[in-house]
């Protein structure tokens, strides 16, 4: 009998933004990732999402794409503030999202200068007036992140054809020792160089100074990434509490960047979606019962690059494979598609979008169920939990009970 438990998250795919928005984040009102994608691609069709329940959770037809007459699915609210992969991520494993702290990079751009030049690295201040962001060893760039929310997230850019990533890690780890921001991102590509990163330095707000990722050029070849979390405690994490009751544990993707899963195992680095897909039939193969929560990025990179047709093609090859991970479900086991925010692309800017994400379950003797609006992501992990009998996480309600037959 196999029992396995499959998340996967189509990262950036909400279906409208949160009745919270007006007030918390204005600049979304009216995001709805799937929603505009579909119509700015009218001959976007996806058969496995949509016997998934994707239009159910969306609430219309759109174009060639229909509501299921039979399929189980609801929609989550974010509970972490804004919306953030990292946050997000936690909060599907089951964590219980705290207010992050919000620091320009200017309020440690002194320390992190003094850190890494103690460190035996050559740093450089670049930027006009008061807003300047850290150039290391001619190529590594220190600064505020762009895409998300400013304030949350600090970047380290460079270039591969400088620099190994290892070397590049090496000052990202630096930074997040000298920092208490819920995420440091380390990230470097093999078609950006020294002068594109320069290029795509900016400000925002009169308060935020960095590199405008997209416009670096780091995500169009060899991207290579790490995501350098604070305040995690991954004792009360599905991935943990399963390794701890000596159940397989299998992170794939970005997931793996930035959730800990010390007694499981992670594929980390990976952004190519066929690449992670792949993994993931392979895994399924390997193995009876587990837990395997994937990230497929490229959809959240198409949508930073505010580009629709680029995120449709993501979205249809995450499609097929969809269809051939359902083929290989068991009697026993469960999958999930779910979002950890929206990244609408037509909104008019470059960041995550603050949106409701779809919860499409599919196990082989379920139909036709609706499973409410749930409070938080955490009910993904609080349902994994109750699915292999083990320790629940911090946070989180199940919906088992709910999933009629």
């Amino acid at each position: 009998m196999k029992k396995r438990f499959i998340v996967i998250v189509l990262d950036s795919f909400g279906v409208g933004y949160m009745d919270d928005v007006p007030a918390v984040r204005p600049e979304d009102i009216g995001a709805n990732t799937c929603k505009h994608i579909l119509e700015k691609v009218t001959d976007l069709k996806l058969i496995n999402l949509e016997k998934l329940g994707i239009m159910n959770a969306l609430g219309e037809d759109i174009g060639l794409m229909k509501k299921s007459e039979y399929c189980t699915y609801g929609k989550s609210k974010l509970m972490h503030f804004g919306g953030d992969t990292f946050f997000g991520h936690q909060e599907i494993m089951g964590t219980l999202p705290r207010m992050p702290l919000m620091k320009p990079f200017s309020f440690y751009l002194d320390k992190v200068y003094n850190a890494l030049v103690k460190n035996g690295y050559t740093v450089e201040k670049i930027g006009d007036n008061h807003l300047k962001y850290l150039f290391v060893n001619g190529c590594v760039a220190v600064g505020d992140n762009l895409e998300t929310d400013l304030g949350q997230v600090y970047n380290i850019t460079s270039t591969l054809q400088k620099m190994p990533f290892d070397d590049i890690l090496k000052i990202g780890k630096i930074v997040r020792a000298n920092v208490e921001v819920a995420r440091v991102i380390v990230f470097a590509g093999e078609n950006s160089t020294v002068e594109s990163i320069k290029a795509a330095a900016e400000e925002k707000n009169g308060l935020y100074m960095g590199i405008n990722a997209p416009k670096s050029k780091v995500y169009e070849k060899g991207y290579m990434v790490r995501h350098l979390g604070y305040g995690i405690d991954p004792e009360t994490q599905v991935p943990t509490i399963m390794g701890k009751a000596g159940k397989n544990s299998i992170l794939i993707g970005k997931v793996a960047d930035i959730v800990e899963n010390e007694l499981g195992k992670s594929y980390m680095g990976l952004v190519d979606t066929k690449t992670i897909f792949n993994i993931t039939l392979e895994e399924m193969d390997k193995i009876d019962e587990g837990f395997i929560c994937v990230n497929i990025q490229e959809t959240d990179l198409s949508g930073h690059a505010e580009d629709a047709e680029k995120y449709a093609e993501i979205l249809e090859i995450s499609d097929d494979y969809i269809g051939e991970i359902m083929d290989k479900i068991t009697d026993d086991d469960i999958l999930i598609v779910t979002a950890d925010h929206g990244n609408d692309p037509t909104i008019g800017h470059s960041r995550h979008t603050r949106e409701n994400v779809p919860l499409l379950i599919y196990k082989k003797d379920l139909k036709n169920t609706f499973i409410g609006l749930r409070e938080s992501l955490s009910d993904i992990g609080a349902t994994a939990a109750e699915y292999f009998q083990i320790k629940m996480p911090q946070n989180g309600e199940s919906f088992l009970d709910k999933k009629k037959k």
